[in-house]
């Protein structure tokens, strides 16, 4: 899939990201209006921040962005390290990288360097700071500059995200993204379908069908599958998804209808259904929901 899509993004900056993985909180939502994203590389480092400790620079990085502060990098040299994330050191791959550029750790090194600023253990700390300040003075850097370097990878060290991990999360995220923007009926469908089980979140994703202008036909014995699907861009109701429905029954009823053909009535429906396929609780909820009433008999009858 395109991994600039318009389409896309637009959705994000809107902060339409209900049903989105990993974007659906309405915290989440007012973020995406604020930084509006424009690359896969905005989602993961939103991704990233959206947690206690680091969300305390979601504002620096929203206003860099979107140029109302100047980008300001420690040094440098740390252009290349920070400029996706302008300015902002966001992962643990950011802190490896910085003290590898300013003290000359190898990558190896610097790990260890995280952990330990990331558990802040003072004892490993004091030990390891003179060997930052020889590395950085041999790099033609002065020891000051150095001690600030070293002070300020601290907390990023106890917030810093895996970006790989953040990526892997981000790309999904975008996929799910990339799924409402262009196929917003079969999005739905599939989420409805997904929470069957869930009512509070299955009426909120009724709502957010209705509000995104998609038209829901009611269930029908004769037209509604087991699930949730798309016809003609129509959402069409799953047998499934009513109330007191069982997912087997209703599979049965489903698989004499398309072995046999349509049902001519509700007799002919009674009729052709073995007795252990459904019970006065079910057969209640279909007709409640209106599921017989394209057989021309009314609810109450």
């Amino acid at each position: 899939i395109d991994d600039h899509d318009p389409k896309t993004f637009k959705m994000l900056c809107n902060g339409d990201s209900t049903a989105v993985f990993q974007f659906e909180s309405s915290g989440m939502q007012q973020i995406l209006r604020q930084a509006h994203p424009d690359s896969i590389e905005d989602i993961v480092a939103l991704n990233a921040l959206y947690r206690p400790g680091p969300m305390q620079y979601i504002p620096t990085f929203i206003n860099c962005k979107n140029g109302k502060q100047p980008i300001q990098y420690p040094d440098p040299d740390l252009k290349p390290v920070l400029e996706n994330t302008y300015g902002v050191i966001v992962y643990q791959e950011q802190v490896m990288k910085v003290a590898q550029v300013i003290a000359g750790y190898t990558l190896g090194q610097a790990d260890i360097l995280r952990r330990i600023m990331g558990k802040k253990k003072a004892d490993k700390l004091a030990h390891e700071l003179p060997i930052f300040e020889a590395g950085a003075e041999k790099l033609g850097r002065t020891k000051q500059h150095a001690d600030d370097i070293f002070e300020m990878l601290k907390p990023f060290a106890g917030y810093g995200f895996n970006k790989s991990h953040a990526v892997a999360y981000s790309l999904v995220a975008y996929q799910t993204a990339f799924l409402k923007a262009n196929y917003p009926a079969e999005f739905l469908a599939a989420n409805l379908t997904n929470e069957m089980g869930n009512p509070d979140k299955f009426n909120e994703y009724l709502e957010v069908a209705k509000e995104m202008g998609l038209k829901i036909q009611p269930p029908d014995i004769n037209k509604s599958e087991c699930y949730f699907t798309v016809v003609d861009g129509v959402i069409v109701y799953g047998l499934a998804g009513i109330k007191n429905a069982g997912e087997e029954p209703v599979k049965l009823l489903v698989a004499e209808r398309e072995k046999n053909g349509p049902y001519a009535s509700f007799v002919n429906f009674l009729m052709r259904l073995d007795g252990r396929a459904y019970n006065s609780k079910l057969l209640e909820s279909l007709i409640k929901a209106g599921a017989f009433d394209s057989l021309g008999v009314n609810r109450p009858t």
